[in-house]
């Protein structure tokens, strides 16, 4: 378990981690970061052989790109993915089997002059948002699954069955890493969920939101999330981070929705890269 507190430019944090290797899996290939301004959530791909590697790769690499005090920076998140990229591909050239990782997280940055979450996410790990009992899911998966979904050649309903479910289209270190990622205004009140796949295989949405209304600080959170998915069958690696916003944010229902609703910022930065701006 790994927890902490902090003000970042007025906004009062609190969060807590925890992450378990399952009750099937020989070893835990998932890592964590909770160092504001940045939060972040892998899952390494390799085997016993590198996917530990791998995870803790991409985590070194923001935890040496990503530096308070203070927010952060687009610039500063697309260096340590950059970094991330070629620290993975290091690992993999030293195995027989290759490696890679997903990578999802949020930083806290300034935007108009308020702060806002960056959620960026490659691969199939994901962000929620939990604000007075509502779960929205902020990520989308990189995955077979979730394409064909898009598509409309997969009912949402049918992804838990979906014999592809597990087969990632993005990853750090393979040939497609790109990331996506959406601002969000800073919430009072909200508590942002980062999880690995392992979580929420297990684990229905609803399961998810229960376990997050009903539980109190976010070490119980966290707490309570691993042991109900080892409880469900554990056959992943599990890793869960809880991230609460006390203070410092906006007032909910009174500054803006409670609800997170994604809108298209077209030509928000200078290289062309899309960004969803959530109102």
């Amino acid at each position: 378990m790994n927890d902490g507190r902090a003000v970042v430019d007025g906004v009062e944090l609190v969060w807590a981690a925890c992450s378990d290797r399952g009750r099937v899996r020989p070893a835990n290939e998932d890592a964590f970061l909770g160092a504001p301004p940045v939060f972040v959530v892998a899952d390494g791909m390799g085997g016993y052989e590198a996917g530990d590697l791998a995870s803790a790769a991409v985590v070194g690499a923001f935890a040496a790109h990503v530096t308070g005090p203070g927010v952060t920076t687009l610039a500063q998140l697309r260096e340590a993915l950059a970094a991330c990229v070629v620290a993975v591909r290091e690992v993999a050239a030293g195995t027989r089997r290759g490696a890679g990782s997903t990578v999802t997280g949020v930083a806290l940055v300034e935007h108009l002059g308020l702060p806002h979450w960056l959620v960026f996410n490659v691969g199939d790990s994901r962000v929620y948002r939990h604000l007075a009992s509502t779960l929205e899911q902020l990520t989308v998966d990189h995955s077979v699954g979730q394409e064909l979904v898009a598509a409309g050649r997969l009912q949402a309903a049918e992804l838990a069955g979906f014999a592809g479910r597990n087969v990632i289209t993005r990853a750090i270190g393979a040939d497609d890493s790109t990331a996506d990622s959406w601002l969000m205004p800073v919430t009072n009140g909200e508590r942002l969920l980062l999880c690995s796949d392992g979580l929420y295989r297990e684990l229905a949405d609803e399961s998810i939101r229960a376990a997050l209304t009903m539980s109190g600080a976010p070490t119980s959170a966290a707490d309570a999330l691993v042991r109900l998915a080892n409880q469900a069958g554990g056959r992943d690696n599990v890793t869960v981070l809880v991230l609460d916003v006390r203070s410092g944010g906006r007032r909910p229902g009174l500054d803006g929705d409670s609800t997170a609703s994604a809108t298209p910022l077209h030509d928000a930065t200078d290289d062309g890269t899309t960004i969803e701006v959530v109102r």
